[in-house]
């Protein structure tokens, strides 16, 4: 099996010197599965350190940008930037779906966009990163290939979920804060999905379904929120 190192160094403007490592970095726990004979592991320990790198360089990057915000803000914020969909978007932007060493049933099922492996894979690459080219490399890579987002998150208030934009709107336009009521529920106890109702008062703004109480809550908050938007 021939990887394209020269692809990789490309898309991450670099010159590998361990390529078994960045080779490591794209290589999916079901590919070992079909090639017994493979002799690198997958990239889940990687991804281990890659995520805690992550996780040092944008907390850092928001204590400086933003000296005046409190503890709480600056976790929201974070969570915003460095959740599975924001890392799968610049996995995807990056084209790191095109290196994975994928089984074929992994591969023919959608595996090269899938949101979950795209993101573990941008952590497990930034691991590699950290391994050959050192912290403050990492820095400049994660500044230009994700943090560059922050501003219009903060901006548009994207890190705030539909349950306390909701709550934020409600209060603003009507004074009052919404309550949750559960209207049905159904399946069996391990598979249980609810159906959830957000009042205004004795008004229902919105209902929502999902296999928790909290997803159904909070797609209830966003038909709530586009309904008061809309009035």
């Amino acid at each position: 099996m021939d990887f394209d190192f020269a692809g990789v160094e490309e898309i991450l403007d670099i010159k590998i010197e361990d390529k078994s490592l960045f080779q490591t970095a794209f290589t999916h726990r079901s590919y070992l599965n079909e090639h017994q004979d493979y002799s690198l592991p997958s990239n889940e320990r990687l991804e281990f350190l890659g995520d805690a790198v992550l996780q040092l360089v944008s907390s850092k990057y928001l204590y400086n940008k933003y000296p005046d915000q409190p503890e709480g803000k600056l976790t929201n914020y974070r969570a915003a930037t460095v959740c599975t969909t924001s890392l799968a978007e610049e996995s995807e932007r990056l084209n790191y779906g095109k290196y994975l060493l994928l089984s074929n049933g992994e591969d023919q099922s959608g595996g090269r966009t899938s949101e979950y492996i795209l993101a573990n894979t941008f952590e497990a690459v930034l691991g590699a990163l950290y391994i050959e080219k050192g912290i403050e490399f990492c820095h400049k890579f994660i500044e230009k290939e994700l943090l560059y987002k922050i501003e219009d998150i903060v901006k548009n208030e994207l890190y705030k979920d539909p349950k306390s934009k909701f709550q934020e709107k409600a209060q603003e336009l009507r004074g009052i804060t919404p309550n949750y009521e559960v209207l049905e529920s159904w399946g069996a106890d391990h598979e249980r999905t609810f159906k959830v109702g957000v009042y205004l008062e004795k008004q229902l703004y919105g209902e929502g379904i999902g296999s928790s109480k909290q997803k159904a809550q909070q797609e209830a908050a966003q038909n709530a929120l586009d309904k008061l938007e809309n009035v």
